[in-house]
């Protein structure tokens, strides 16, 4: 492998870059993430004040039959994007359960 000469000695410069990028694409995830949930605790204090229930489980087959096909599309895992989500919208749907209970 090619030593990129900006790196200390014996760090590989090219795994170095792609360490580098993935960095940058989990802290886009995190904040992506912590702006996606302040706006489902919005959801849920809104459902709470209308009496809404904390699930929706028609939106929920509707968004992960959605975000299957976009997997697909992408050529990323279904399964897992499923499994991600479904653990995403499991701890939303507890947020607005919490929500509810303290309205």
């Amino acid at each position: 492998m090619t030593q990129d000469t900006q790196h200390p000695e014996g760090e590989d410069g090219t795994l170095a870059g792609f360490r580098k990028s993935i960095d940058n694409i989990d802290a886009a995830l995190v904040h992506m993430l912590a702006e996606r949930f302040r706006i489902t605790q919005a959801v849920g204090a809104y459902k709470a004040k209308a009496t809404l229930p904390p699930a929706d489980p028609a939106r929920e087959k509707a968004q992960i039959a959605r975000l299957r096909r976009l997997a697909e599309e992408s050529e990323l895992d279904p399964e897992f994007t499923e499994k991600f989500l479904r653990f995403i919208i499991d701890e939303v749907i507890r947020h607005h359960e919490q929500a509810r209970a303290a309205d």
